[in-house]
């Protein structure tokens, strides 16, 4: 799909499987765009075709229109910046990826913290000149590191939103799990609950959310007594893998919170290290490595590389 960005709007070049469609039809059904966003775009005429605003519900397109939305209006700045470096992975006027640090939360869990990834991706939005706030469209654990997905603006984090709940944003994860994982290959299926003993911990539980994790194993560690596993989700439970793989009786190297050994020197051996996509506007395939881990050689650029491209 052919689109650019012009000032504030974002002018999309009507594609033929568009033709016949109404403007309302493509806001609700190709973009997803949610009830109180559209009303706000209608109220305030910030969606016109061919330069004219329009009624959404009974004004059709044609191929090769110009439908122009006011995507890009300036939005108040609602968290605290923190000016610490980021790593960018993949940025352009509607998405960005950034590579986060073991031992940073994603967002701020109480009004006085402000060291979050969310906060140092405020910051970088503030010295680039973008007006708006930082959505994150999916979280990892404070010592997970990798790739994570942030919104510029609201129909972005909306459109993005729905791609993770129908399971359309895939993400893969390298981990290092205690001893030899068998079989070699699999799936693990297993509900997942909150732990009533613990306020943090999630465990396996017949009445928990359906879980779904795929699993490959790709080395063994004899140093390390550990399996290196590749592990792609199907869903976004809380400490997913971990405690797939606590309850396959292979946790993760550093997590004690699920039996996991203490590793001298090294976090919680779990990185995002692949995130792929459909991008929401050009509906090109986007593809981002981290390739940087922190994890202090357990996950070496070369062997992310090798392995995962």
């Amino acid at each position: 799909m052919k689109t650019q960005r012009k000032g504030e709007w974002l002018e999309v070049v009507v594609p033929s499987e568009w033709d016949g469609l109404s403007v309302e039809k493509i806001m609700k059904k190709k973009w997803g765009m949610p009830r109180k966003l559209m009303h706000r775009y209608r109220s305030n005429k910030e969606v016109t075709l061919n330069n004219d605003p329009v009624h959404w519900k009974d004004t059709v397109v044609k191929k090769e229109d110009i439908l122009r939305i006011r995507l890009f209006a300036p939005r108040p700045l609602e968290v605290t910046p923190c000016y610490e470096d980021i790593e960018v992975l993949y940025e352009d006027d509607h998405l960005l990826v950034v590579n986060k640090p073991v031992g940073v939360f994603t967002h701020p869990n109480s009004p006085e913290e402000n060291d979050t990834l969310v906060n140092r991706v405020a910051a970088y939005f503030q010295i680039h000149g973008i007006e708006s706030t930082p959505k994150y469209v999916h979280r990892l654990d404070r010592d997970t590191s990798g790739a994570i997905l942030f919104a510029k603006h609201d129909l972005a984090i909306a459109m993005l939103g729905k791609d993770l709940k129908e399971r359309k944003i895939k993400r893969t994860y390298l981990a290092w799990a205690e001893g030899r994982v068998k079989p070699k290959k699999g799936i693990i299926r297993e509900p997942i609950g909150k732990d009533r003993h613990h306020p943090v911990r999630r465990r396996v539980s017949p009445n928990g959310q359906e879980a779904e994790t795929h699993y490959e194993v790709l080395d063994y560690n004899h140093d390390l007594k550990a399996s290196l596993v590749k592990l792609d989700l199907q869903t976004g439970r809380t400490h997913q893998i971990r405690v797939h793989l606590s309850h396959k009786g292979h946790p993760l190297l550093g997590d004690e919170l699920y039996g996991g050994r203490h590793q001298r020197g090294h976090q919680q051996a779990l990185h995002a290290a692949k995130l792929t996509f459909l991008h929401p506007f050009t509906e090109e395939k986007v593809e981002c490595l981290a390739l940087e881990s922190n994890q202090t050689g357990l996950f070496s650029t070369d062997r992310i590389e090798s392995l995962l491209l």
